[in-house]
């Protein structure tokens, strides 16, 4: 499995957009697994040391993810996701907002747009992330959401060869 493929990471401050585009050495329906399965998504979303915990996850349009990035000191923050459009295995959009453990939502949030297309053995996915503000944009950038999201994607490959090797 070759884990050395181009990420594109731009940041847009003006248009308040990320637009982030990787293609992984996997087929469609495992990466597509991977990014709407909470059992999946536990193993690599979080940037190393943190973890990541889903307590309620319902993968349907009106449904959400609500789940907590913990510290190797037992620290939590929490956030939900929820989900405004599915197309499966091609698309999906999400709503998201940091929360209180209590899942009392933290304004203003961001949208998430996910697409999904396959390249034979290999899959390229493109998201679209609008904030509603750009010191929101900008606060994002500077706690090093890049970096964290580069790290979670170096997981994202690890699991996904140990799927495939399990598969």
């Amino acid at each position: 499995m070759n884990t050395n493929l181009p990420l594109d990471f731009t940041v847009d401050k003006e248009a308040k957009k990320v637009y982030i585009k990787r293609e992984f050495d996997a087929e469609l329906s495992l990466v597509w697994d991977a990014f709407t399965k909470a059992e999946i998504l536990d193993q690599w979303v979080a940037p190393k040391p943190f973890t990541a915990r889903t307590k309620v996850m319902d993968f349907k349009v009106g449904g959400r993810r609500f789940y907590a990035m913990v510290s190797p000191e037992g620290h939590e923050k929490w956030a939900i996701q929820k989900f405004t459009a599915i197309n499966p295995k091609t698309h999906f959009a999400t709503y998201n907002t940091f929360a209180d453990k209590d899942e009392n939502a933290e304004m203003p949030g961001s949208e998430w747009d996910y697409k999904f297309s396959g390249l034979g053995e290999r899959t390229v996915v493109s998201i679209t992330i609008y904030n509603e503000s750009r010191e929101r944009m900008e606060r994002m950038v500077e706690m090093g959401f890049a970096e964290g999201f580069k790290m979670s994607i170096d997981n994202l490959d690890k699991v996904l060869a140990g799927l495939q090797q399990k598969g």
